[in-house]
């Protein structure tokens, strides 16, 4: 025993979880690509491409794209391995508990909190700012006390900056969202499914109608002259632009926590992850493709660059189905997020690291419902009096840690764990898992110092939570595991 423990691959594999879940298998591929596009596509591709365009690589922000999504690629087939290998519901958590140990599995599990409960708060007050903006659009006005924190400034349409007392749209969001998850995975699908196809066809529009209007002018120079400082234009300016649009694709590790609830957990879960990282690819390609045909790339270093292409165009009508779009967007980042967290608690309760309450199930949704509840409890508040800047850093590299572990991860298992069935292997061992890991690694190196600081910060606090708690729970529960194993061997 001891804090470097490892689960047993055997053991994982052949878990009651596996043999007889008790989550309902209710997804298809079909389902988790959806959910995959549902998390990926979100305000990031309306707002990003366009300043990193302006600032780093003009037009060849298609090539950051492509790269971004190459370093993605590598990730996600890691994930699509270990989700195959290990089909349980605790994502890169589970991986790293068989991979590395105890100790090593709370760390990455109490740093996936980042990514999945930081991030839905912080994807929640980006939500409420598009609402409001889409509600102003209708000349329908809210009160400005109830639509921002006092951390959070918001510009109105005179340019006056103010600040709010509680993001009630925000907090709003987060309750929706949580109750809909406690009706269960095939609800939550369906209800994803209404909102990616919602907001699919206005990329779509987008593309279509701009495809029209695009002046060739505007590519060229296609690969702009660098400046003489690294990163702004020429190849230095692609490769900054690509740490910057890398974190438009963030999100799809999320499909990994949801192997309990897939129809063939063998198959389904890299058809979803690569299956939605491709056609997402596809569509920022096309995207940055006609955003700057149509406007040259110096002009869109503003907030809603799309609004400056769609001025191009004769179609003003486009501007609020943009909205409409990136609120979709949203909606599914954020129930795919909480979505996630729950699986995360669950795998992480049984394990015994936290208290049993996140592991009850609802008697007739078959969900953790109160570990959605709590997670409603945890993220409403945040969502209703934090700051977006501050949380999105912490998002991101919490994020890139869980890239980097899992890639290692596939490494550690290839060698220790040879024998062991993998209904699928990430090609070209061990060269992909290793750019995956260099390609996280240099992408948190960029998010600098002061993201460090916090993440080191939230580790400190972690390890605390684990040797003044969950350590002696694990224990704890081992020690009465054993009892029992002795007690059935005398009555038998």
């Amino acid at each position: 025993m001891g804090i470097w423990q490892k689960k047993s691959i055997e053991d994982l594999q052949n878990s009651p979880d596996v043999k007889n879940p008790k989550f309902k298998r209710t997804l298809s591929a079909f389902d988790l690509i959806l959910m995959g596009i549902g998390v990926i596509v979100g305000a990031g591709l309306f707002s990003v491409t366009g300043v990193a365009a302006a600032e780093n690589a003009g037009p060849a922000i298609v090539i950051s794209f492509i790269f971004a999504a190459c370093g993605c690629a590598f990730a996600g087939l890691c994930y699509s391995e270990l989700a195959t290998m290990i089909p349980l519901s605790g994502s890169t958590y589970t991986y790293t508990y068989a991979a590395m140990g105890e100790l090593p599995a709370w760390i990455i599990g109490w740093s996936l909190v980042l990514e999945y409960i930081i991030g839905a708060a912080t994807v929640s007050i980006s939500w409420s700012a598009y609402a409001l903006s889409f509600l102003q659009d209708f000349d329908i006005s809210f009160p400005t006390a109830l639509s921002g924190s006092a951390w959070q400034p918001m510009t109105l349409s005179d340019g006056t900056t103010v600040t709010g007392f509680i993001n009630l749209p925000a907090l709003a969001i987060v309750i929706c969202i949580s109750l809909l998850l406690i009706r269960g995975s095939r609800q939550s699908a369906l209800i994803n499914t209404l909102i990616v196809i919602t907001k699919i066809a206005v990329v779509i529009l987008f593309i279509i109608f701009g495809y029209a209007f695009i002046d060739p002018s505007n590519y060229t120079p296609f690969i702009p002259e660098n400046t003489g400082t690294f990163g702004e234009f020429g190849w230095s300016g692609i490769l900054r632009a690509t740490g910057i649009v890398f974190f438009a694709y963030i999100g799809f590790d999320a499909l990994s926590t949801m192997s309990l609830e897939v129809k063939n957990p063998a198959k389904t879960p890299p058809i979803g992850i690569l299956g939605s990282l491709f056609i997402c690819t596809i569509l920022y390609i096309l995207f940055a493709l006609v955003l700057t045909g149509l406007a040259n790339y110096k002009e869109l270093d503003v907030a809603a660059p799309v609004a400056v292409a769609i001025a191009k165009m004769p179609y003003p009508w486009l501007n609020w189905l943009i909205k409409l779009a990136v609120l979709a967007g949203l909606t599914s980042v954020i129930l795919v997020l909480l979505f996630a967290q729950s699986r995360i608690f669950y795998a992480m309760t049984c394990d015994g690291f936290l208290p049993s309450i996140f592991a009850k199930l609802h008697p007739t949704y078959h969900t953790p419902w109160y570990s959605n509840l709590i997670l409603m409890v945890l993220v409403g508040p945040i969502a209703a009096f934090g700051s977006i800047e501050l949380m999105s850093h912490l998002t991101s590299i919490g994020t890139l840690l869980a890239f980097t572990i899992v890639c290692c991860g596939v490494i550690i298992l290839r060698y220790t764990h040879p024998e062991t069935p993998r209904p699928f292997k990430a090609p070209f061992f061990p060269i992909v898992p290793i750019l995956g890991v260099l390609t996280c690694l240099s992408m948190m190196l960029c998010l600098g110092v002061l993201s460090w600081i916090r993440l080191i910060g939230w580790m400190i606090i972690g390890v605390l939570i684990y040797f003044t708690y969950s350590r002696h729970r694990i224990a704890k529960l081992q020690n009465n595991q054993s009892l029992n194993d002795v007690s059935n061997q005398k009555k038998s």
